[in-house]
């Protein structure tokens, strides 16, 4: 697999969804790919870090060569979108065990509060190629 920035996503989580929708607009420079966890690029790219393949609980980003997952993958993909966003990073110094509690309760409640799609989500023609 290539390098770069991958972030693997619940791709039938609407949460998920629009998180990835919300990188790509801010993301202007078109640094970060995407896979949704369920697909076998996204399975792939897990077994490849030795995540299990029952992180569909998590989001994760691939970059240099790292796997991160829930907080820590969520403020390392602020870090790098353009505009003020990078500012969120600073909340890495937050203790983890407080951060992952947090991202925890959203992930578990995401299909409840935000839905839940039958499918994957398609691309637009424009994006497909930042699609794995």
């Amino acid at each position: 697999m290539e390098t770069g920035f991958f972030v693997l996503f619940d791709g039938v989580c609407n949460l998920c969804n629009g998180t990835v929708q919300f990188i790509i607009r801010k993301d202007r420079r078109g640094r970060f790919r995407f896979a949704a966890l369920q697909s076998e690029a996204g399975r792939q790219l897990l077994q490849q870090y030795q995540l299990p393949e029952k992180a569909l609980n998590t989001v994760v980003l691939i970059a240099e060569g790292r796997a991160y997952t829930r907080s820590a993958a969520a403020l390392e993909i602020t870090r790098r979108l353009d505009g003020a966003w990078p500012i969120c990073y600073a909340a890495i110094a937050l203790p983890r065990f407080f951060r992952d509690a947090v991202y925890n309760f959203i992930a578990r409640n995401r299909y409840r509060w935000f839905g839940k799609q039958e499918a994957c989500m398609m691309p637009s023609p424009e994006l497909k190629q930042r699609f794995l």
